[in-house]
């Protein structure tokens, strides 16, 4: 197969993930409004992971917590087993949609914004998947879908870019290695952030009594949950985030002569980390969690999608692609 068949299929292929995640999104969204009720079985499961280790009597005592359902009923389409087998078909497409290109270009296919965005993407379902798997996190699919549409669809109208080589400085095995792990950093950090959001809303919610029985926030975990499982994936993501800084001035070394030029791409990665680590800091050391946790959180993932779209397309640098 030619390198323009292959850039072709890829092109077939973001088509087949694009539809793939708005059916998929569809799912999810129907399964909060009329799925069975799911935050008791979420619970159930988050205190089974907590507890694990204490011993067969606590295990016990969590799986007889009140208000978990032994039969939830079930309702006439199952939402969520759908939401979830589309939401693996896209993820299969949007993979090949990576390796496609990648072959197309004969390089890493992370060389353009158009790539890169698209591989963030990717990272992030990715995350989402192994998240929904570990924690019964189904009930984030819907804003993680949204996300991933919404990426996926500015990629394809306003940044698209065809198969070709890349520039002389992008042109190295560090673009494995450092690109690959911001990737996997940002795309983990969105799932974060979507959780974060998903608190702060439930918080402000149940602060005002608007929380109502069988509505969709009740379809949710606990604020507490949300906000572990916010913690857990950006403790996650944070020390690949590092790496990503630290063999990005490597990098920067060998192809600039220097590890740190206070270029803009430099500075607000440098920032993204330093928020991200006071929030990690304040939680270990300060006990913060609950609001004002993810509202450090949000600043930290503020800075993370300036750093991506601001820096690149308003600022001239290095990494600019203005």
């Amino acid at each position: 197969m030619s390198n323009a068949d292959l850039a072709n299929l890829s092109d077939k292929l973001m088509l087949t993930t694009v539809v793939m995640y708005i059916i998929a999104l569809v799912a999810y969204a129907a399964d909060l409004g009329f799925g069975r009720r799911r935050a008791a079985v979420a619970e159930q499961a988050e205190a089974k992971v907590l507890v694990g280790a204490a011993g067969a009597e606590a295990t016990e005592s969590a799986e007889a917590a009140p208000g978990v359902d032994d039969a939830p009923e079930r309702p006439a389409v199952d939402w969520i087993r759908l939401a979830v087998l589309l939401n693996v078909l896209g993820w299969g497409a949007h993979l090949g949609v990576l390796v496609t290109r990648g072959l197309a270009a004969n390089r890493w296919p992370w060389g353009n914004m158009y790539e890169f965005l698209t591989a963030i993407s990717f990272a992030a379902v990715t995350a989402f998947i192994v998240v929904m798997i570990r924690y019964k996190a189904q009930f984030l699919g819907a804003f993680v879908m949204a996300a991933a549409v919404i990426a996926l669809g500015v990629a394809n109208i306003w940044l698209y870019d065809s198969v070709g080589p890349v520039s002389p400085a992008l042109n190295s095995y560090w673009i494995a290695i450092h690109v690959t792990a911001a990737i996997i950093a940002t795309g983990s950090f969105t799932v974060a952030g979507a959780a974060t959001i998903l608190y702060l809303v439930k918080d402000r919610a149940e602060s005002r009594g608007k929380v109502a029985a069988g509505g969709v926030l009740s379809r949710v975990p606990s604020v507490e949950n949300l906000d572990r499982l916010s913690m857990r994936v950006t403790m996650f993501a944070f020390p690949i985030w590092t790496a990503a800084i630290i063999m990005g001035a490597i990098w920067a070394d060998q192809a600039w002569g220097r590890y740190w030029g206070w270029d803009p791409k430099e500075v607000w990665s440098f920032i993204t980390w330093v928020i991200y680590a006071a929030y990690l800091h304040a939680r270990a050391t300060a006990g913060w969690k609950g609001r004002k946790a993810a509202i450090l959180s949000m600043v930290a993932f503020a800075a993370l999608m300036f750093n991506f779209f601001g820096v690149n397309y308003m600022f001239s640098g290095m990494h600019s692609y203005a």
